[in-house]
């Protein structure tokens, strides 16, 4: 049975290691559903982040595959511990009162709220868990005109930590 896996890794920070990651991908056709990538407080190394779906052997494989890689320093798959993950995203929508009264609504219970307001258009910065973030931007579907998001990102709770 196939399930999505949050595999997160400390990667050498240096030019082609990204490459060669999303290479090993490509190389055996599995799908990255998103990546996140930035250097860490060390700059000599960058955290990469990425959401991929597979079976069990499947996503041994891609850990072991990963693992071999030169520019891999150290990996964990955040879905086998208790991590927590967020996205972000920026929307933006024509304003309307019923957009704004959503937004308000939204930024009592949630990491929701209006970050531009420019001749009448409005760009709202949502963060979540990324189930919460898909549920609530189909509920905004035909008001939106453009989206970014920024992929998962996500850390293990606890004392387990992705460092060397």
């Amino acid at each position: 049975m196939s399930r999505q896996h949050i595999i997160s890794l400390l990667l050498e920070n240096e030019a082609g290691a990204l490459s060669r990651v999303s290479g090993l991908f490509s190389a055996r056709a599995y799908n990255i559903e998103s990546l996140t990538v930035a250097p860490t407080q060390d700059p000599s190394l960058s955290r990469l982040t990425l959401v991929t779906v597979g079976s069990e052997e499947t996503i041994e494989q891609i850990k072991k595959q990963l693992n071999k890689l030169v520019d891999v320093v150290k990996l964990i798959d955040l879905s086998e511990s208790f991590s927590l993950e967020r996205e972000l995203a920026l929307i933006k929508v024509k304003k309307t009162d019923a957009i704004v009264n959503k937004v308000e609504a939204l930024s009592k219970d949630s990491s929701a709220h209006i970050t531009d307001e420019t001749d009448g258009y409005l760009i709202i910065e949502l963060a979540g868990e990324k189930p919460w973030l898909d549920d609530l931007l189909l509920s905004l579907t035909d008001d939106i005109l453009e989206i970014v998001r920024s992929g998962v990102i996500g850390l293990s709770r606890g004392e387990r930590a992705l460092s060397l």
